[in-house]
């Protein structure tokens, strides 16, 4: 996901919300959804491209250095869950 937010951002997005927004460190969990603006073609902003290079760096380090657990099925509906109510939250407060 953030590869592809990344390569997203090379083409004109901008980054809305935060990758590594939320408490849980980037390899204890598969889901981490991001909210990127359409990309319009034109230019590269510097900023969003910073921000999602230095998260794919530190998840990267996260899963080099403690490695990605094999979670059960209620535990990642547990993180399902987190990461739809960071979503939201993250969307409400774009839209007010």
């Amino acid at each position: 996901m953030l590869i592809f937010a990344r390569d997203m951002i090379h083409k004109g997005a901008k980054l809305i919300t935060h990758p590594l927004m939320g408490s849980i460190k980037p390899n204890e969990t598969p889901f981490r959804s991001i909210i990127v603006s359409e990309g319009e073609g034109t230019s590269l902003d510097i900023e969003s491209l910073v921000i999602i290079e230095s998260s794919i760096a530190s998840a990267e380090k996260f899963q080099r250095d403690n490695g990605v657990p094999e979670w059960n099925e209620n535990i990642l509906d547990d993180f399902r869950f987190v990461d739809l109510k960071l979503f939201e939250s993250a969307y409400d407060s774009i839209n007010k």
